[in-house]
């Protein structure tokens, strides 16, 4: 006889939405779906979804419920307005928004009985349910347990960082800070590069040690924001000021937007006037904290 797997309910079916619901419905559990819009729950009824006839019966179709919609607040606006019909289940909320969003709605729960978890997913809809996906959660250890065989369902690499739900909403909004950063140096470098008839893909590979030593660097940086101590006997702030102004004249011998450029030499000369030029990069998330 055939496992019987655990039902849910997913309300919000975006593009992630209906990806999360999917990866429930191929893994063989009983899904019931709803939507503001119920047209864009076609597709998973004939996959084998159910669609709920309203956010109430959704709500109280299964033990466990998964949100995913746009907004923190959206996401508590439509737990407020299931209400009663929650008595019975566990919610675990996989909308972005801030950690006071998640903290807030974890409060509502609580207040209401409500078991509640807050997942933030790392990963674009194509990549739910694949083993290198990864979704952090935050909240109640208890709840979590409760239902992690049928979470692993959504990502190889799902796991609980921190009883606060808030933690997992910083996580996600880390990683994009990192990746936009991260992006927004790459893609001033290509135009600084390609303006000089530079090819990026010749960049990359001659540039591949110092890139990877880069991403080993961002482990010494956390183990010295963490102790609060920044000081470094070599090759403090004060010596990136000359690098900095460098690529700012190049950008301008190009015509590109230096933007980016300006707000690193803007932090550093900051930091460097107020006597730190011995201090090491991290000594900079003060001046980010300051504002």
């Amino acid at each position: 006889m055939s496992e019987q797997k655990q039902p849910v309910s997913v309300v919000g079916l975006g593009d992630m939405g209906a990806a999360l619901a999917l990866a429930f419905v191929d893994a063989g559990h009983p899904t019931t779906v709803w939507n503001r819009t119920m047209e864009k729950a076609d597709r998973l009824v004939q996959m084998g979804a159910t669609a709920a006839p309203s956010l109430v019966a959704a709500a109280s179709a299964s033990p466990l419920v998964v949100v995913n919609v746009t907004g923190g607040e959206v996401a508590r606006g439509l737990l407020e307005r299931a209400g009663d019909a929650l008595a019975y289940s566990d919610v675990v909320n996989l909308s972005d928004g801030t950690a006071g969003d998640a903290r807030r709605t974890a409060a509502w729960a609580a207040a209401h009985g409500v078991g509640y978890v807050h997942g933030q997913i790392e990963t674009i809809p194509a990549g739910i349910g694949e083993p290198s996906s990864v979704i952090v959660y935050g909240g109640s250890a208890e709840v979590y347990e409760r239902h992690r065989t049928t979470l692993d369902v959504l990502a190889g690499n799902g796991r609980l960082v921190s009883g606060d739900p808030g933690t997992a909403a910083l996580f996600g909004m880390g990683i994009h800070s990192v990746m936009w950063g991260l992006l927004n140096g790459f893609v001033h470098a290509s135009g600084m590069l390609t303006a000089e008839g530079v090819e990026v893909g010749t960049f990359l590979a001659g540039a591949d040690v110092q890139l990877r030593q880069l991403h080993d660097f961002l482990g010494v940086l956390a183990a010295e924001i963490d102790k609060g101590e920044y000081a470094v006997p070599t090759s403090g702030l004060a010596t990136h000021l000359p690098s900095i102004e460098d690529l700012l004249r190049q950008g301008e011998d190009v015509g590109l937007d230096n933007e980016l450029v300006e707000v690193t030499r803007r932090w550093v000369a900051r930091a460097v006037g107020d006597g730190h030029g011995a201090d090491n990069y991290s000594r900079l998330v003060d001046y980010v904290r300051a504002g």
